[in-house]
């Protein structure tokens, strides 16, 4: 095989039409088809297995008749005309028994009297003041579930309640369709092992993981195969190895058109190849077909690609096999918080978090790279922009496929604003004190912040923005741009800002003027945040244009963003806290200590959420956490600073 000769999509389909033909393709061989049955114990180990045929009762229950009160079991008739003024005595041994509650009914009986029911109780005889009826209080023979009965139907997912039926019925063993076997090859020379020592170059391979969890959770059982070079010969070996086991075979990298990608290559040497390219982003480089007559997905190598590719795939794939619908989250309108810009002619799905806000859900879209595994982590739901579309305009109606439950977001404090690694620290203090209640963050400056608590987007935004005229933080800001009423501003902490810079500080730098020189590298705050702000205010005191300043317009998000990317060698400093350089192991030249508080509305402060949230902020266990980055002031933590 030729290593420099490169693939080429053969189409750029659209995402229904790559479904159709590859389903068509699957039931033209019959290979999308339920899987057959097995039989497994009708207990444990059948939970949430598949039903493969309807399930019969064997027995009746209950099988005799049972009785369903503590008391006496009596012929009813012997207590008719009972009354106050005309009591009835039962003789015990002769027109009574006593019973407790599952006891058979004794022959020729035909009621039970609760004992709460029995006016006298004498060792030979029992009186009664009111009659009763035939079969009161017994549960007669299949009064539940009569012999022959059906218990469950076919392609059911069995639950707990199940269980107790088939047991009940006297069905010990049930036939569930097999589980889809799902073998993940993950290739590639840059793929290591977790836990192994990293050099540059190396990748954690930890897609399969994802992918085999998706399985698991789709009612599969994943097969993980060793990691395959990128080498022709050896991915065909592993296709078929792969595919003497598995029902489905997926190779995970490679689908792509490098000179190294073989995906596509493998699969038309080993059956056919039905879709290379898909118009959907991200995931584009799609491949589906079938290898030695199995259902084949080549998935992209990038994370949120993989997961998504398998979503609009992989699942409804083993749904079919398992003769069950698919699962589909909750969908409800919301409103977009920021422009989202899309690329005409693809069905793109971008992961956003979501909120409730005085009465209002809103999305705000989180990182779009395809390799940014943390906006799988962090997602609350995926808003489908579709191919017509050039994006979604800010405060624009959206529909949003919750990834959580409707509970939890109705429970999520919502901060839209400045960075803070802090804010991480208190979401899960909070999480830990308050079970259920959430703080959702999302990143876009202190000036956007502000802009979102103006139009209701958030329930809070930290902030901190200096005054050029005034020196003073956030007051003058809030009411330039809210007006003097109706908000707070609540201290969070009082913080570093610094020079991010390498260890030993090898550029020598000692102030924003050497951000100037010439070979120096610098990495920036997006416009709006309150880093950025500070910066360009310096920038004007000291009479420097910024556009000296090599990399002034390459833009980070985050403290962290910063710090990785003088981490990483990328730029040689950066604006931004101290607990970001700390936590990279990074020095640290100070300039500014600044107040960062939390931003909100006078209603929002006085409900019982942002009641839960100044308990943790104020408590020592917080403050704790905080003092322990490195680069903080807690003296005023949880203070209320001005309130209009």
């Amino acid at each position: 095989m030729n290593a420099t000769k490169r693939n080429v999509y053969l189409e750029d389909i659209p995402l229904d039409d790559a479904r159709k033909r590859f389903f068509s393709a699957l039931d033209a061989r019959g290979m999308a088809g339920p899987t057959d049955g097995e039989t497994v114990p009708a207990d444990i180990p059948a939970l949430g297995r598949v039903t493969a045929m309807p399930v019969f009762a064997r027995t009746s229950s209950p099988h005799y008749h049972s009785c369903a009160m503590d008391g006496i079991a009596t012929h009813a008739q012997a207590t008719f005309g009972a009354s106050e003024r005309n009591p009835v005595i039962l003789r015990l041994g002769e027109d009574a028994v006593f019973v407790d509650t599952g006891d058979p009914l004794p022959p020729g009986l035909d009621a039970v009297i609760m004992v709460e029911d029995l006016v006298e109780v004498g060792d030979d005889a029992v009186t009664v003041i009111a009659p009763a009826k035939p079969w009161q209080h017994v549960r007669t023979v299949g009064e539940d579930i009569v012999a022959t009965e059906l218990i469950l139907p076919e392609n059911h997912a069995i639950r707990p309640a199940d269980l107790g039926a088939m047991l009940a019925a006297g069905v010990t063993r049930v036939s569930v369709r097999r589980q889809p076997k799902v073998a993940v090859i993950p290739t590639g020379d840059e793929l290591v092992p977790p836990g192994r020592e990293l050099r540059p170059g190396d990748i954690v391979e930890f897609n399969s993981r994802i992918i085999g969890g998706l399985v698991c959770e789709w009612g599969g059982e994943p097969l993980f195969r060793d990691i395959v070079r990128d080498e022709y010969e050896a991915i065909v070996q592993a296709v078929r190895d792969a595919a003497a086991e598995a029902d489905i075979v997926i190779v995970n990298a490679g689908s792509s058109a490098g000179s190294e990608d073989y995906t596509s290559h493998v699969l038309r040497a080993l059956g056919e190849l039905v879709v290379h390219g898909v118009a959907i982003k991200p995931g584009k480089p799609t491949i589906l077909g079938i290898a030695c007559g199995r259902p084949f997905l080549g998935i992209p190598g990038y994370p949120v690609s993989a997961s998504l590719a398998c979503d609009l795939f992989l699942k409804p794939l083993m749904a079919r096999m398992l003769g069950r619908p698919i699962q589909k989250s909750p969908r409800l309108p919301a409103t977009a918080t920021r422009r989202i810009v899309s690329t005409p002619g693809v069905d793109e799905f971008v992961r956003v978090k979501v909120g409730e806000v005085g009465g209002k859900r809103v999305v705000t879209p989180l990182a779009r790279g395809a390799g940014a595994i943390m906006s799988l982590v962090r997602a609350d739901g995926i808003v489908r922009i579709p191919p017509v579309a050039q994006g979604v305009e800010e405060a624009s109606a959206v529909e949003v496929e919750l990834l959580r439950d409707p509970d939890e977001i109705a429970n999520t404090i919502v901060v839209i604003g400045s960075h803070d690694l802090i804010l991480d620290v208190l979401a899960s203090h909070l999480a830990r004190d308050f079970p259920g209640v959430n703080l959702s963050s999302a990143h876009v400056g202190s000036m956007g912040g502000i802009m979102a608590i103006r139009r209701g987007e958030g329930h809070l935004a930290g902030v901190h923005l200096i005054d050029e005229e005034t020196g003073e933080y956030n007051v003058p800001y809030v009411k330039r741009l809210l007006g003097p009423d109706g908000f707070i501003l609540v201290n969070l902490v009082h913080r570093e800002q610094g020079l991010i810079v390498a260890k030993g500080n090898p550029r020598g730098i000692a102030g924003f003027g050497d951000l100037a020189r010439p070979g120096v590298a610098f990495v920036n705050r997006q416009r709006g945040a309150g880093t950025r702000i500070l910066l360009d205010m310096e920038l004007v005191r000291l009479g420097i244009d910024a556009g000296r300043i090599a990399g002034y317009e390459r833009e980070e998000y985050t403290h962290m963003g910063v710090a990785a990317s003088v981490a990483n060698g990328a730029a040689d400093a950066g604006l931004g806290i101290r607990s970001a350089a700390v936590a990279l192991g990074l020095d640290f030249v100070p300039v500014a200590k600044e107040r960062y508080d939390l931003l909100t509305t006078r209603e929002f402060m006085e409900s019982p959420m942002m009641d839960k949230l100044l308990s943790v902020i104020r408590g020592d266990g917080f403050k704790r956490a905080v003092l322990a980055l490195g680069g903080y002031d807690v003296s005023d933590t949880g203070k209320v600073v001005w309130q209009g």
